[in-house]
């Protein structure tokens, strides 16, 4: 039975919390449901250099202090961006909760935005886009979506463009964080070793004042367009990504996809890694993911191999969509596949983070808490003809999209 504890303050900011008495620490995570998918086509990567910004001083703390504040007493801090979110968190001692969630509050709600810093801040994210395109087995992912889905929002890349970082200004980020960093969009979750009053107490002092918006409208679901991208770069492999639109998270056959994904690509017992790298020797990595968003998703193969191999895995990968579809998996098959995406999910709750993780993300995508065992229960109730049919619809050859990037100037 779960323990998770919710309340609304009045101005509609959500507050989550999971005691877990017998640890001594707990995880703090502030979010914001804003991410690079609200973004205007001219303010691609806004959201994730303000991540970078909450961090560089506020009112009341410089960027050091802030580090402090938390490393200082024996925690750890940090932030990322999705598409759909952004979230700073931190895992602190039980005793340091009120000042984690304190920290992580100022930071979001009175942060300087200071331009000298601004400057600097986007020489970093400059520098961290060439690290992206120095690195084929990353970049590639980017490009894939971004060649599947088009001007869509989801395409775009998080990190934006040297172009858009380059042009923020101070006013520019005030002005977006004005528009999406409103009360109904931020949602405070803290599981560990904490006192929920407590929590509820700060968060009324620190978070009750901020000011509600209007609700964003959705987004259409992205369609993805069938093609093959071949670029050209010098380098020893071919970094690939072989994939198909997917689920969206609230599709009834987000599990299946699920289960689907763990049987072709999921971990080291599954169909491509045994049949191409275990018994063929032809890469190194290869395996497959799916994305669910609010509004459509992307199933994806990925992995690097020597160009000699190219044509060869590009096939293979193929059969194993074939076969998937013409049979689905065998009963001791799909039931060891299940046993692991269930052992994963129930393992991952052995972490504090984790289960921050987890329960805000329920709360972010379906407004309530999604009970572990009711999670077990819908991977259980995948049935082979499940799998079957959803192959069919979204593995078929003319769905199906190539990106890769390697040594293709001899093609």
């Amino acid at each position: 039975m779960s323990q998770i504890k919710k309340m609304t303050l009045d101005n509609g900011v959500r507050v989550l919390v999971e005691p877990i008495t017998h640890v001594k620490s707990a995880a703090i995570g502030l979010w914001c449901k804003t991410g690079s998918r609200h973004e205007e086509p001219a303010e691609a990567g806004i959201t994730h250099l303000i991540e970078h910004m909450l961090f560089k001083g506020t009112q009341t703390r410089t960027a050091k202090e802030i580090a402090e504040a938390i490393e200082g007493q024996g925690g750890s801090l940090n932030a990322f961006t999705d598409k759909e979110s952004t979230c700073y968190y931190c895992r602190v001692l039980a005793d340091e909760v009120t000042g984690g969630v304190d920290v992580l509050c100022d930071m979001m709600l009175h942060s300087l935005i200071d331009p000298e810093e601004l400057t600097r801040e986007q020489g970093v994210v400059l520098e961290e886009i060439k690290r992206s395109q120095d690195e084929p087995s990353d970049h590639v992912h980017e490009l894939h979506l971004e060649n599947r889905w088009g001007s869509h929002p989801l395409g775009r890349p998080i990190i934006g463009t040297p172009e858009s970082v380059s042009s923020f200004t101070q006013s520019d980020i005030q002005k977006y964080m004005d528009r999406h960093y409103q009360a109904d969009s931020v949602l405070l979750s803290v599981a560990g070793n904490v006192d929920p009053q407590e929590v509820w107490r700060t968060a009324e002092a620190v978070l009750g004042k901020l000011k509600s918006r209007e609700p964003s409208l959705g987004i259409e679901r992205p369609s993805g367009k069938p093609s093959v991208n071949l670029v050209n770069k010098d380098v020893e492999q071919v970094h690939f990504c072989i994939g198909t639109d997917g689920t969206s998270v609230h599709d009834p056959e987000y599990y299946t996809l699920a289960v689907l994904d763990a049987a072709l690509g999921g971990s080291m017992s599954s169909r491509l890694f045994q049949e191409i790298r275990e018994k063929r020797g032809l890469v190194y990595s290869i395996g497959s993911y799916s994305l669910s968003y609010s509004s459509g998703g992307a199933f994806t193969v990925y992995g690097g191999t020597g160009p000699q191999n190219w044509e060869q895995v590009q096939e293979l990968v193929r059969v194993e969509f074939d076969k998937v579809m013409a049979d689905g998996v065998d009963a001791e098959e799909l039931k060891r596949t299940k046993r692991h995406i269930s052992g994963s999910a129930v393992l991952a709750l052995e972490g504090m983070s984790s289960r921050m993780m987890r329960m805000s993300r329920n709360e972010l995508t379906h407004g309530r808490d999604i009970p572990i065992e009711e999670t077990l229960s819908k991977i259980d109730a995948v049935t082979n003809e499940d799998i079957k049919e959803l192959a069919n619809r979204i593995l078929t050859t003319g769905l199906v999209s190539t990106t890769a990037i390697g040594p293709f100037s001899e093609a």
